[in-house]
């Protein structure tokens, strides 16, 4: 069963010193099941890494080596969000409209969500959405 990703388990998975139930759980489950992810997932991901760069937690190798094993999984990229209902949650939820994107897909898809964002996981229970880990 296909589940949505965000962007906080992907980079928990970057650094060695960070580690968490939900994202080892998302990443386990990522060996039989596909991950779906609004297109944003893919910058986040990215500017996550090239900050940490920036302030000396990883170096670009690092960078290279992670997105080299992130291409590996099968994560699959939503390009068709539903503009009214990501605007509504954003407006209902005091979310961004990129968190809410995550949320909006998750309830389309009818998939839980894997995230470590605790303001997302909120409005996600909120909503009744369920979450991987809970």
């Amino acid at each position: 069963m296909p589940f949505v990703i965000d962007a906080s388990v992907a980079a928990c998975w970057a650094f060695k010193d960070e580690g968490h139930a939900t994202a080892t759980q998302a990443l386990e489950r990522l060996r039989t099941d596909t991950a779906l992810a609004p297109s944003l997932w893919w910058f986040e991901v990215r500017n996550t890494l090239i900050v940490s760069e920036r302030r000396g937690r990883i170096t670009a190798a690092d960078t290279a080596a992670f997105l080299r094993l992130l291409d590996r999984l099968d994560v699959a990229l939503d390009r068709t969000p539903n503009e009214g209902a990501v605007l509504a949650l954003a407006r209902r939820r005091r979310l961004t409209v990129y968190d809410a994107a995550y949320l909006e897909l998750a309830a389309r898809e009818r998939a839980p969500l894997a995230t470590l964002d605790t303001a997302l996981a909120s409005a996600a229970r909120a909503e009744r959405a369920p979450l991987l880990g809970d």
